[in-house]
């Protein structure tokens, strides 16, 4: 696979096309690199600087927290109580707190731009890029409420805090919480001022503030004037960025707080007023004001999601390198509707349809008629990722075979099984080492892959030839092959790792036939229902 130099993209909220070159940075990777002074630096602050500045935080933390107990006793938390004189009194106390906290974790001033609109005027704030936990700041600052998993109330502290800016919670392992977490943010979007803003940040997951990704549009369901917020941070080092593959969540607070100064700036943009159609289209309204704030963060959009995230962060035995092209496949099968709900069973027919062809290449036409949809701006996207000697034909059991991976990422051995029975050899039930090749390097999203050290592995008897069983019994045995066969090989492959949001799984919950389970940073949670997805609205934008 590879990534086209240039495409057609039609992203703009207007209708309108615009060229669009594929991101430069995997949005979800962030890779930190010192110098030998910067090491230097960390390694006197470690044992000076930085136990001081994390006894102070956690001192504040605590100080917080009666204040914080105390004004959230007795209050109800489904209808407006009239903020009190000691209440507000209690607000400006924390608000200091919390200052004092930021100000001993380097962030000595906090630039902001632009005027905060009163909650009359725009009851929700939309805030962007999202990054880090440290976008708590501008929470503190405002004492704003957010859009929080319910299990975050019952962590001892942190808690306590939470409940105190009243916070709208969705609850995980309640079905219809989404739809009835929307319903409350309508309720409070529509009350006239009387709650307090709520502050959302609608990509739904954290990046590397190189673009910003799709906004969810739960934030633009209430249909009222929202005011885009966007966030910086122009520090020489980026300790900051928290993302699904980097650096984990201690060692960006350790490396944070080893820093001298951290900058930090917050700009309030114009009141964003939907249009009618936009009032009726969520996801148009989320694309309008997505534009308005790339604009003036001065960096590009991509059609990339939180589940691009979820593929990304997969702990597969094939785990995606940082530049894969497969971020790009599965935005644009995505954005096509051709991701199917019942994906075994799909899978399955396209790999019997394929393996009739028997290798034969498709141009853009048949590819079309292969997939049952019109011929596209889009398909054309698609279809350039396969034409990798740019001839105008592919091979359409690579595009299978990244299907497989984007619908079940985790199962290896499953789309192992399924290239297997595509390329083999109807003689003997193999394959070669350059199909091997093929096949790996699609499933990886990779333009180039040498497999000879892998497949002399494998093929210990020199057949020149393995079957999907001598490949099933190798991995049992060797369940790290992809790092120790193929990353050590290829000098430009570079893994990610996934660590920081989620907790490493256990070998008995890891396996080549089951996902590993993830456990999120809470930050963010999803919360749009069901019936408010983006596919429609962009389908009726786009083609």
């Amino acid at each position: 696979m590879r990534l086209p130099s240039h495409r057609q993209c039609a992203v703009e909220g207007d209708g309108k096309k615009m060229d669009q070159a594929p991101p430069i940075r995997n949005p979800f990777v962030h890779v930190l690199k010192f110098s030998p002074l910067e090491k230097a630096k960390i390694a006197l602050m470690t044992v000076t600087l930085f136990p001081i500045r994390l006894l102070i935080a956690a001192f504040m933390m605590l100080l917080a927290w009666p204040f914080a107990f105390l004004a959230s006793v007795g209050r109800s938390e489904t209808t407006v109580e009239p903020q009190c004189l000691w209440r507000r009194l209690v607000d400006i106390i924390l608000k200091i707190i919390m200052r004092v906290m930021w100000f001993a974790g380097g962030f000595h001033w906090i630039t902001v731009k632009g005027r905060r609109a009163l909650p009359a005027e725009a009851p929700i704030l939309t805030l962007a890029p999202h990054s880090s936990y440290f976008d708590a700041i501008p929470v503190t600052m405002s004492m704003a409420s957010i859009v929080m998993k319910a299990e975050s109330k019952d962590i001892p502290l942190w808690g306590t805090l939470i409940k105190y800016i009243r916070p709208v919670f969705v609850s995980r392992s309640d079905q219809d919480s989404r739809k009835r977490t929307v319903e409350e943010i309508k309720r409070r979007a529509h009350s006239g001022g009387e709650w307090p803003q709520i502050m959302i940040f609608p990509e739904g997951t954290c990046t590397n503030r190189s673009c910003l990704i799709t906004f969810k549009p739960g934030a633009f369901i209430p249909a009222v004037p929202v005011q885009p917020v966007v966030i910086r941070y122009p520090n020489k080092l980026d300790t900051i960025t928290w993302t699904w593959q980097g650096p984990g969540a201690f060692e960006i607070l350790w490396l944070t707080l080893c820093q001298l100064h951290n900058e930090f700036v917050i700009e309030f943009l114009p009141i964003y007023t939907p249009s009618e159609e936009e009032k009726k289209n969520p996801a148009l309204f989320a694309i309008n004001v997505r534009r308005v704030m790339a604009k003036a963060l001065g960096v590009p959009i991509t059609d990339y999601s939180f589940e691009d995230c979820q593929l990304a962060m997969a702990e597969g035995q094939l785990r995606l390198p940082v530049d894969t092209c497969l971020l790009e496949y599965a935005k644009l099968v995505r954005r096509l509707g051709l991701k199917p709900k019942n994906a075994e069973k799909v899978l399955q027919e396209y790999g019997n349809r394929a393996r009739k062809l028997e290798g034969q290449k498709l141009g853009l036409d048949d590819f079309a008629q292969f997939l049952d949809v019109p011929v596209s701006d889009m398909l054309r996207d698609l279809f350039a990722l396969f034409d990798e000697h740019e001839d105008n034909c592919i091979d359409i059991r690579e595009y299978v075979i990244a299907l497989s991976v984007v619908c079940r990422p985790a199962k290896t051995l499953e789309t192992m099984k399924l290239a297997f029975k595509m390329f083999e050899a109807e003689e003997d039930g193999a394959i070669t080492e350059l199909e091997l090749a093929v096949i790996l390097k699609t499933a990886l999203g990779v333009a180039r892959l040498s497999v000879s050290r892998l497949f002399t592995a494998i093929d210990a008897e020199d057949t020149e030839k393995i079957t999907f069983d001598k490949f099933r019994s190798f991995v049992e045995q060797h369940p790290d092959f992809s790092e120790d066969f193929l990353y050590t090989e290829n000098a430009g492959l570079h893994s990610g790792p996934c660590h920081g949001h989620h907790t490493k799984p256990s070998q008995s919950s890891l396996n080549l036939h089951g996902t590993a389970t993830k456990i999120a940073n809470g930050i963010c949670p999803d919360f749009t229902p069901n019936d408010h997805g983006t596919k429609d609205g962009l389908h009726k934008k786009h083609n």
